[in-house]
């Protein structure tokens, strides 16, 4: 009996040994030979990368506010502690300067490192998959020689020991983010164009989508599931459905979500968070003729199974008692104090200026982190060239958890909005994520005139 537990200490470490070895193995299996000889120095071959690094977003995670352009060090949260970003600006110690064209295509496309390490899943790799080995180069091209190289030496990772191991990666990687190719879905070059833009390079996915057990996303396209897009909460924001559901964007027009995605704001909505910085890094540079092909192809998504396309009809009688000064209940007078001013009696803002909390379908999402979060912190809208400046929404950090609470079950839940209530223990825990969180370019004022503007109007 003794030789037993001897045994399974040696099979075990046998076991390990084998694991690590695959382990080891499996990134190599997925890199990639393209024989593509890419001339960095091409005008139009840099331009054309630059264009196509927008359209996938590169610098919202390669870069911390205030510091230098895809430097990298940016924190991303887990619950098991903090990553960082890396630097692929094109120096040669501490960036990507020493990656050949292939390094930098296995890297993107397959989540392998020059050093053949796997890179750890928040690098969108499994949409990248699906981008052309020549969009790919001419990117490379671009932060090769388009990009200001900055010596920056990369953070190491606050995952836990054994947790932050790079081997077992590579099981995540061969059973999460197996080699795929676009497929289109219709022949349709429009569509077909705003699939790709969508599905790949614009890795909508990553934020609208849910994470399986593995942290994965559960649908990589349409085809896959239709919990594609369905919305997912991610860094403390409900990334909102795009499919055709009530709640989804099922009543947005295509006109509007070219708006958006141009502007960051409609008549009745505004990028806020993380899409606010989607907006700002990426989505304003794109062509007039991209917007409405991703536009387009968000708008032939069936709606979400299980969700309403519609919602039962309700009578608004918030905005007479409000203007006539009824406040029954501890949540009306808060946004009569505090709210009403920029967001009106009638709950529709200002257009292309405060946001309309009637009738947004952000407000009253199934989860109640976004309103909770820029309720807790505040934020401002995207800048863009396209629209007037960018207006901020002021912190109410100061309220106490059952004011919070009471607030914006009551926004949630007036005029014609219905949704599920929140209770203090939601804002106890938003409060404790936001003191861990960073700020980022989209948290603050971008000039002290937009802030004044706003608290002008607060005055008035």
């Amino acid at each position: 009996m003794k030789k037993w537990p001897r045994i399974i200490i040696i099979a075990g470490a046998v076991g390990l040994a084998l694991a690590f070895a695959l382990g080891q193995l499996l990134p190599n299996l997925r890199t990639k030979t393209s024989g593509i000889e890419v001339d960095i120095t091409d005008a139009q071959l840099i331009k054309k990368g630059e264009y196509i690094a927008r359209t996938a977003d590169c610098i919202a995670c390669h870069t911390v506010l205030g510091d230098e352009d895809f430097a990298g060090g940016l924190p991303m949260l887990t619950p098991l502690g903090a990553i960082y970003s890396t630097n692929i600006t094109p120096d040669k110690e501490t960036g990507i300067g020493n990656y050949s064209f292939d390094d930098f295509n296995n890297a993107t496309k397959h989540g392998v490192r020059k050093d053949k390490s796997a890179l750890y899943p928040a690098m969108p790799y499994p949409s990248y998959q699906i981008m052309p080995d020549e969009d790919v180069a001419a990117m490379y091209a671009y932060f090769m020689s388009g990009v200001k190289a900055v010596k920056q030496a990369n953070k190491t990772s606050e995952l836990p020991p054994v947790l932050n191991w790079r081997w077992p990666l590579a099981y995540w990687q061969a059973i999460f983010a197996p080699e795929r190719t676009f497929v289109p879905e219709t022949d349709d070059p429009v569509l077909t164009r705003g699939q790709y833009l969508v599905e790949g390079p614009g890795h909508c996915g990553s934020c609208h989508t849910e994470r399986g057990i593995g942290f994965q996303e559960v649908a990589l396209s349409n085809a896959d599931s239709e919990q594609y897009l369905s919305g997912a909460v991610i860094d403390g924001w409900r990334a909102k459905s795009l499919r055709g559901e009530h709640r989804g964007l099922g009543t947005w027009s295509t006109a509007e979500l070219v708006d958006f995605f141009k502007t960051g704001r409609t008549d009745i909505t505004a990028a806020f968070g993380a899409m606010a910085e989607v907006v700002e890094d990426s989505t304003q540079y794109m062509t007039e003729e991209d917007l409405y092909a991703m536009s387009a192809y968000l708008k032939t998504l069936s709606p979400t199974p299980g969700e309403p396309v519609t919602i039962v009809a309700k009578e608004d009688v918030t905005t007479q008692k409000l203007l006539d000064g009824v406040y029954d209940s501890r949540g009306s007078i808060l946004y009569a104090e505090y709210c009403q001013i920029c967001h009106r009696a009638d709950g529709k803002g200002v257009p292309r200026i405060f946001p309309a909390l009637e009738g947004n379908s952000a407000v009253y999402s199934r989860d109640a982190d976004s309103v909770l979060q820029i309720t807790l912190s505040g934020g401002r809208m995207p800048d863009t060239p396209h629209d007037r400046m960018a207006f901020t929404m002021p912190e109410f950090i100061n309220l106490s958890d059952a004011d919070i609470a009471e607030v914006v079950n009551y926004i949630r839940n007036s005029w014609t909005n219905s949704a599920s209530k929140i209770d203090i223990d939601d804002v106890v825990q938003m409060r404790h994520f936001l003191s861990k969180k960073p700020k980022t370019a989209t948290d603050v004022a971008p000039d002290l005139s937009i802030t004044a503007a706003v608290q002008g109007a607060n005055r008035e």
